[in-house]
Order: structure tokens, then sequence, then C-alpha cells
């Protein structure tokens, strides 16, 4: 198993988690993203910079996505891949997303697109939380567990 990241929306608080968690593991971590990023010197953590564009980091994950890998992302529709390509899928707000939830939440990812484009404004997301960090950590807990 590897350890994909999306991360240019990727807090850095859940981007320390995931380094100390590789260093531990010795899991190969790879952080994608369209921007330099500064991360530890180590030979499981490494960065992966793709050019600027949409979706061009996240096509490059589902392109080097094996079966059994696990993606972090807070994007839905590259959860949804993932899933199709038989990964896994964890927000950084410890949502693990599954066959089972990722439709819903496609849907109503595209019900806020729809309100966001006729002018209603939705707002963001809520800051992350320390629950919401905790909840992260113990899901690749968990899931790191299953495969160390």
């Amino acid at each position: 198993m590897n350890i994909w990241v999306d991360a240019d929306a990727c807090p850095v608080v859940i981007k320390e988690i995931l380094c100390k968690a590789a260093e531990r593991t010795k899991v190969l971590t790879t952080l994608v993203a369209n921007q330099p990023l500064n991360i530890p010197r180590s030979v499981h953590i490494r960065n992966l910079q793709v050019a600027s564009g949409f979706d061009v980091a996240d096509n490059e994950i589902v392109n080097r996505l094996c079966a059994g890998d696990l993606v972090i992302t807070s994007d839905i529709p590259l959860a949804a891949e993932v899933i199709e390509k038989g990964g896994l899928a964890l927000s950084p707000r410890g949502e693990l997303y599954t066959t089972e939830n990722i439709k819903a939440r496609l849907n109503m990812r595209d019900f806020m697109d729809t309100l966001r484009g006729s002018g209603i404004n939705t707002g963001g997301p809520p800051a992350l939380s320390n629950r919401d960090r905790k909840a992260f950590a113990d899901h690749l807990d968990k899931v790191l567990a299953r495969v160390t």
C-alpha cells in the first residue's frame, strides 16, 4: 500500500500527521501538488510536483493509484474515482469514503455547486477542529494497522 495526498488543499496539520505516520510505519507517502512543498527528508515521504491546472494533481493520483492504496482528499469526485479503482479514500476531517456513502456525497456536492452557481452563498467548510484531527489520525491508524 502507498498513501497519496491531494496536497494542494490539505491542511498543514494533516500533512504533519501523515509524515509522522509514514516514518512510523514505513509506508511510502507521496504528496501531490502543483507547487513545491516543504516536507521532511525521508525515504518514506516524497513530493510529486505537477503542472498547474484544473484536476492535474487529481488525474496524476488516479493514474498512479493501485488497488488498496490510500488517498487523502477532500475532493469528492477524486474520492469517487479512487473507490472505483479499488483504493481507499479518507478526508482530512477523518471521514472514510466508501461505496456506500460516496454517491450521497457526490449528490450533495453537485447540489451545493448548483446553489453557488445560482448566486447563493453557501459558505465554506468550518475550520479544522481538534475533533477532526483526532478523527483523521484514528482512521489513518486503523487503515495502516491493517497493512503494516
